[in-house]
Formats: structure tokens, sequence, C-alpha cells
């Protein structure tokens, strides 16, 4: 069995290798260790070996364990990479130091509003539908200019875009759409990629890669 620091060693090594050909830095691509699931023992080794960005699929079970978890080793940015509720914008804002599921108009103006009672800006990426489909958060493409729009008549911070592929296909296509959306748009920040993909959103310009099970191993 590899351990953390093997795992978190090897992770790293291939986002360098694929930021080379793509005439990129590796220190531009933040890699995000997916903890939704995992208990404080699971984390404590990632920690260990010098891991200090985690993501959380939902509020309430990073409420659970990240708290004590971030007392005793500051320095740990938490993002929130699963879908969120506008009722739990408060508790989304107070907690974590990113969101990467701002999708529609309820939950902008949720953000904007608990941003503003915190006195704390929080950067949002703005979630793309970019396989259009109906079970999948995200905001439509054909909607994204105006959303856009309105989520910079706001004073929510604007990080970039982020995108979860169909299931089952080549990532590569909706990796390099997400790309130049962003760009059509002002936008440098990419959040794409994950355990089985990363390698490939890095290359097509991810800046944060949410990966889980390449760094916490597989269950069973």
């Amino acid at each position: 069995m590899e351990n953390a620091a093997t795992r978190l060693d090897t992770v790293r090594a291939n986002i360098a290798r694929m930021c080379k050909p793509a005439r990129r830095e590796p220190g531009d691509v933040t890699l995000i260790a997916v903890s939704k699931t995992h208990d404080a023992p699971a984390i404590q080794p990632l920690i260990g070996a010098g891991q200090q960005v985690f993501g959380e699929n939902r509020v309430q079970e990073a409420q659970g364990k990240w708290p004590a978890l971030r007392e005793a080793h500051p320095g740990i940015a938490l993002h929130l990479i699963g879908q969120l509720q506008s009722n739990k914008a408060e508790e989304a804002v107070a907690l974590f130091d990113c969101i990467h599921s701002l999708d529609r108009p309820s939950l902008r103006n949720a953000l904007a509003r608990a941003m503003d009672n915190a006195g704390r800006q929080v950067p949002c990426f703005v979630q793309v539908n970019i396989g259009d489909e109906p079970q999948k958060g995200g905001c439509p493409i054909g909607d994204l200019p105006a959303f856009l729009a309105e989520v910079r008549q706001t004073a929510i911070p604007l990080a970039g875009l982020m995108c979860i592929p169909p299931a089952g296909t080549e990532a590569a296509p909706f990796f390099a759409l997400l790309a130049k959306l962003a760009a059509d748009h002002g936008l440098s920040g990419l959040s794409m990629g994950m355990s089985g993909d990363y390698e490939t959103a890095v290359m097509l310009g991810a800046t944060h890669v949410r990966v889980g099970t390449a760094l916490f191993g597989s269950r069973g």
C-alpha cells in the first residue's frame, strides 16, 4: 500500500510533467485534495505530507471535521466543490475559502447577501453545465454571458469557471470548451479535472484540479 506522501508526490509529479508541454509552471496549478467522506485520521497523513488545500462536497460534513483540523493546522485552505443550497450560503461563506459551484441567480443573491453580512469575500467559480446534462448542476452555456454579467454586478469575487464532464466520455473536448468560454469572458481560473483526468485538464489549462482517489487511495 502506498502511503499518503508517496501518493501526493506522484500526483504532483504528474502535474509537473503535464505542465512542461503546455509551457506552464507547476505552481500555477492548485491541487485540491478531495476529502469528502474521509474522516480526520484519513486526512491527517496528507496534511503531514504537506498538502494544504482540501475540498468538500457538503457544508454539514465539512462543519463536522474541519474546525478542529484547521485549529491544529493553521494555513489550510478549504474549497467547497459540491452543489450548494441557497439556504446554506451563510454557513458556506463562514467556513470555506473558495466556492466552485455558483450556478444560478438564487445562489448568487444568497452568496452576495451572506458575504455582505459576514464582511468576508469568498472567491467563486461559476459552474458550467458543459455537457448539457439535465440531471447536473451548472449554468447552461447559453445563459453564461448574462449570468457572468450579473455576478460581476455583485461584490462576489469571480474566480473563473468550473465543470464536470459527462461520465464515461473523453474529457478533453469539454475541458477545451471550458477554457475557450473562460478566455471569451476574460477569466483565467479553470477548475476542471479529477483523479481520472486531471493530467488532461492540466495540459488544457486547468488552474485547479480536484483529486480524491489518487490521493486518498481506493476504498475496500
